[in-house]
């Protein structure tokens, strides 16, 4: 049973002796309602000058199915308990999970930084404007340094860690709208249709995701960017056959979209690279990723995960699209 840990008035304050410290973090600022996200906590120092042997961190009611991210010379531990509220996942109801994660039996000196990843989803019930915590605990050989307060004042030595929760259908602040599974997205002259990705996997770093874009207008443009909760690094890359060896390459430069064609990414060519995945993709599940273009501006597509040798979101069936 998950025991969660009181904190006292005491605990609001280092367990070591010592000076202010810089706050951790975490590197995301915001989660969408109902998404799935990864969270990264930013280990900027140490304890008074020790090393950090252990990190741990609490996750908050209307976070779950919880997969945290292994880490090089670190034992990784989850402490399990039951949700207040059940969730609904791809169909199968969760009533308990991951509430505490700990990576320990490192050596992170103090004059050195780390991230340490989960990847879940928000609950559906959850209102936009509001705020997730998570309460983080470092350990070192000559104490603690906790960050757990979680009245979201700015004035406490040791403010939790949190996001903010904003609506699932907007664009997660990336500044352009978000569309849904099965749905087209229109983004100025471009239609964007079809996106799926593939399965990985357990121990699989990378992964493809793949759609349709159509140019409407007049003018070419590009997609120049992507990024993804669920990858460290999103890029859109290339492959080709040359000879009997296929190769696959970043398209430095973008990928452009001319005017008045559709553009495929597609199993054996342009694809959206998920590199660094924060945990497996699974079939059955979903991801998001924002497009970035340089004249459209960007938005967020939900991508259905299919099966590892899936060539379309409907029941592995590639979708009848020109290409480029």
């Amino acid at each position: 049973m998950f025991i969660k840990t009181t904190l006292t008035a005491a605990a609001a304050l280092f367990a070591v002796s010592g000076a202010t410290f810089a706050h951790a973090t975490l590197e995301q600022t915001e989660a969408a309602i109902g998404a799935t996200t990864m969270v990264t906590l930013r280990v900027p120092h140490g304890c008074d000058g020790a090393a950090t042997s252990a990190v741990r961190i609490e996750i908050p009611e209307g976070f779950y199915a919880v997969k945290p991210m292994p880490k090089a010379d670190w034992e990784l531990s989850t402490e399990t308990g039951a949700y207040e509220t059940p969730y609904d996942n791809h169909g199968t109801e969760m009533t308990e999970g991951v509430r505490a994660v700990t990576w320990s039996g490192g050596d992170l000196p103090d004059g050195y930084y780390d991230e340490f990843t989960i990847r879940g989803t928000v609950g559906s019930q959850l209102a936009a404007g509001g705020t997730l915590f998570f309460p983080a605990l470092q350990t070192c050989a000559n104490g603690t340094a906790n960050w757990t307060d979680t009245s979201g004042s700015h004035d406490v030595p040791n403010p939790a860690p949190s996001l903010s929760l904003v609506s699932g259908d907007v664009g997660h602040g990336h500044g352009g709208p978000a569309i849904t599974m099965g749905e087209t997205a229109t983004l100025g002259d471009l239609e964007i249709a079809a996106p799926f990705a593939r399965a990985t996997l357990p121990n699989q770093p990378v992964a493809g995701g793949f759609l349709t874009i159509t140019n409407t207008g007049a003018t070419d443009d590009t997609l120049v960017a992507a990024s993804s909760p669920a990858a460290g690094r999103t890029e859109v890359h290339e492959m080709t056959m040359d000879g009997d060896v296929m190769r696959m390459r970043e398209l430095a430069d973008g990928l452009p979209v001319p005017a008045g064609e559709t553009v495929t990414l597609e199993p054996g060519g342009y694809h959206v690279m998920f590199m660094d995945l924060a945990g497996p993709l699974s079939e059955g599940d979903a991801t998001e990723v924002t497009l970035t273009f340089e004249d459209a501006g960007a938005v967020t597509l939900t991508m259905p995960v299919m099966a590892r040798d899936a060539t379309g979101p409907e029941h592995g069936v590639h979708s009848d699209h020109g290409s480029h």
